[in-house]
């Protein structure tokens, strides 16, 4: 065998272009990387694929031409470029590798077994380039254990630049790095090289015949590495003096525009971006130079309040552009109704607030209603949309001298507006506020009310399922204050029971609906029902089963036209005795119904012990139907339970077209909503639906 020896400053040599190429690796993968531009991220590739795959090859020549045989060496051209091209196709993919946004550890291994690969076939190429003869003899543990290096040092190689890339390492972590890759590198060249025995009387053929020269391959060698390292130092430089040039310029530009910036900044802090409306803020200073000014002129001032109804439903009907769109006509549509020194301003979400003044308080209400009305014709893409507005007013300096107590007063009127039925306007009155002195004088009013027409019913329709005819009404009862407008029947309710009013209000409510009814009756309409609602008091009264009879024979009316709804929660506050005068009163005929079906505690156990002869479900549930597959579930629950108990199904609260479908396919047989009809008078309730269906 030819014996071989090593130029040690060669070996050293081909060590530190080993560690120079996988710096560049490591540069070039955190560049390519970082980069969010395809283009830069394609160039970033290429270059780093070239400068790195250039810096193995050249450590891999630099260890052969450190590498002395007794014999003239020289290197065939096509192994030898072959090898070149194998070393930058074998960077390209791992560069590729390692810029993925996720790398398992399945594919980080099969990467280091292709790279490795391929790191060994440029190896074994460019020993090829020689051609020796006889051939190169190459013992096979040898020429395995340097396969396996090169697989374990491209492992090596991708995990740290992967390790790197996350933690974007400063310069003596990536300095470490580099020299951790570059000795393994090293190692699997070094022992591909102790693998090969050279037989007695070998000829380097490549030598003799015209390859390329020691010389000539040294000369190539210092090129390309001398190559790689201005990519290396170059590259940065011309990154720093770009970045340089770009952020002195972005200066420049910044600095000439920073005023208009400024400027356009300062008006989007105080104005809806949507609208272009001022906002909160802005329109609480607008309101208070407002004051200023009608407390110079002696003028009154209305600050309104607005609230779109249920304009969620808009959004997930037609999406959130179209309900977008909806909000910019609206603030359209209400600067047009105001004069020059009115003041449009959105306070967030679907609410607006309104500012202007007024030669007096009364000329609030007319303006008041024409803005409830014009909502009305607002649309979108070309057709009209059905929007209804709550409104609340506030007067100054009825309600308040500055902007904060109007506008908030102004938004507890529109609260109350819309409890007591929507598309409505209300005046802010002191009792709104729930205060104990505001209560005692709104109970005062409400003894004075009783027997007067203040107190009224009012009658929403409820309609069959199937048919779309009107099967009846609910009554339920209207409060309009000469001063305040309507009062929400909730508070009604609560001053009555509070104060033991509820007695006789609950008495002539029951009379009166029996009354309407009987005259419907008349009128032909023999099917039709009427529902009214009981409270907890009503059901703890020993006169109510004797009210009830009385009532009926009173108009001579069927005890099944008559439906009396109670909710779980008056049950369960004297469960045995209600018990009992609800079992008398289903004895005398009268529908039972279970009002807001699903929200008590014990809702199974009341439904087994109540003589029900329908439920009424929560609208709580209705409303969720075309979000939540959850309520689907637990409404078409309840139409089976109601409907395996031999009871009839309301769905209350309809207020879309998909309520009304969903409530349609779970099999509710009757249906209540706004979608459906809206609470009105007696006279407007037959002529609405005096002609059957819906």
């Amino acid at each position: 065998m030819l014996a071989g020896s090593y130029n040690p400053l060669l070996v050293v040599l081909s060590v530190l272009v080993a560690v120079l190429a996988s710096f560049t690796a490591l540069d070039m993968a955190a560049r390519v990387s970082a980069s969010r531009h395809r283009g830069a991220a394609t160039g970033w590739l290429l270059a780093g694929a070239v400068a790195m795959g250039t810096g193995i090859w050249s450590m891999h020549f630099v260890g052969m031409l450190a590498f002395r045989l007794p014999i003239p060496l020289g290197y065939a051209f096509w192994p030898t470029f072959e090898s070149l091209l194998v070393a930058i196709a074998t960077s390209l993919f791992a560069l590729w590798l390692v810029s993925r946004p996720t790398l398992s550890y399945t594919r980080l291994a099969l990467g280091a077994l292709l790279m490795g690969l391929g790191i060994a076939w440029m190896h074994y190429v460019g020993m090829a380039a020689l051609r020796m003869r006889p051939a190169i003899d190459y013992v096979p543990s040898r020429v395995a254990l340097s396969i396996l290096i090169a697989v374990l040092a491209s492992w090596a190689a991708l995990h740290i630049a992967l390790r790197m890339r996350a933690r974007q390492g400063a310069l003596p972590q990536r300095v470490a790095a580099a020299v951790v890759m570059g000795l393994a590198i090293v190692g699997m060249h070094y022992t591909g090289m102790a693998a090969a025995r050279f037989p007695s009387g070998s000829v380097c053929a490549a030598a003799a015949g015209g390859g390329i020269g020691v010389e000539w391959l040294a000369a190539c060698v210092v090129l390309l590495t001398v190559a790689m390292m201005a990519v290396v130092l170059v590259i940065p430089l011309f990154e720093q003096r770009t970045q340089a040039r770009v952020l002195q310029r972005r200066n420049s530009t910044l600095s000439a525009s920073l005023d208009d910036a400024r400027k356009e900044l300062f008006h989007a802090s105080r104005h809806d971006s949507l609208t272009g409306l001022p906002n909160r803020q802005l329109s609480h200073e607008r309101i208070d130079q407002l004051l200023q000014h009608c407390h110079a002129a002696r003028l009154a001032c209305a600050v309104m309040a607005l609230d779109l109804d249920e304009f969620r439903h808009i959004n997930s009907a037609f999406g959130a552009q179209a309900g977008d769109a909806v909000m910019v006509d609206v603030a359209e549509q209400l600067r047009r109704l105001l004069p020059d020194d009115g003041l449009v301003g959105r306070l967030g979400g679907d609410k607006y607030v309104i500012a202007l003044p007024l030669a007096d308080d009364a000329g609030a209400t007319p303006l008041a209603e024409r803005i409830v009305v014009a909502l009305g014709a607002v649309r979108m893409d070309g057709r009209d949309m059905r929007v209804t507005a709550s409104l609340g007013v506030a007067l100054y300096p009825a309600h308040g001298a500055t902007a904060a107590p109007l506008v908030a007063h102004a938004e507890i009127a529109t609260s109350h507006a819309k409890l007591a039925g929507r598309n409505t306007h209300a005046r802010f009155a002191e009792w709104m506020s729930a205060d104990a002195e505001q209560d005692r004088r709104l109970l005062q009013d409400l003894r004075q009310a009783v027997g007067t027409p203040q107190l009224g019913l009012h009658y929403q329709p409820r309609v069959h399922a199937e048919s779309g005819l009107v099967t009846g009404a609910e009554a339920l009862l209207r409060w309009r204050h000469p001063v305040h407008g309507p009062v929400p029947s909730g508070r009604i309710i609560r001053l009555a029971e509070q104060n033991g009013l509820m007695e006789g209000i609950g008495q002539w409510v029951l009379d009166e609906a029996c009354r309407q009814m009987r005259s419907w009756h008349d009128a032909g309409h023999s099917g039709w029902q009427v529902s009214v609602n009981l409270s907890g008091l009503q059901l703890g009264s020993p006169d109510l089963v004797e009210q009830v009879r009385q009532v009926l024979q009173r108009h001579e009316l069927e005890p099944s036209r008559l439906v009396l709804e109670v909710s779980e929660n008056a049950v369960t506050r004297d469960a045995e005795a209600a018990v009992a005068v609800l079992r008398a009163i289903a004895a005398l005929g009268v529908g039972i119904s279970i009002d807001d079906f699903g929200t008590g505690f014990s809702s199974l156990l009341q439904l087994r012990r109540l003589p029900a002869t329908e439920i009424k479900i929560d609208r709580a549930f209705v409303m969720a139907l075309e979000d939540s597959d959850e309520d689907v579930v637990v409404v078409a629950a309840i139409v089976a339970l109601g409907h395996a108990l031999n009871m009839e199904v309301v769905a209350k609260g309809i207020e879309t077209p998909g309520q009304r479908t969903y409530a349609e396919r779970l099999g509710c047989d009757h249906l209540q909503g706004y979608q459906l009809g809206r609470p009105v008078g007696p006279e407007s309730f037959m002529r609405l639906y005096g002609g059957g269906g819906l």
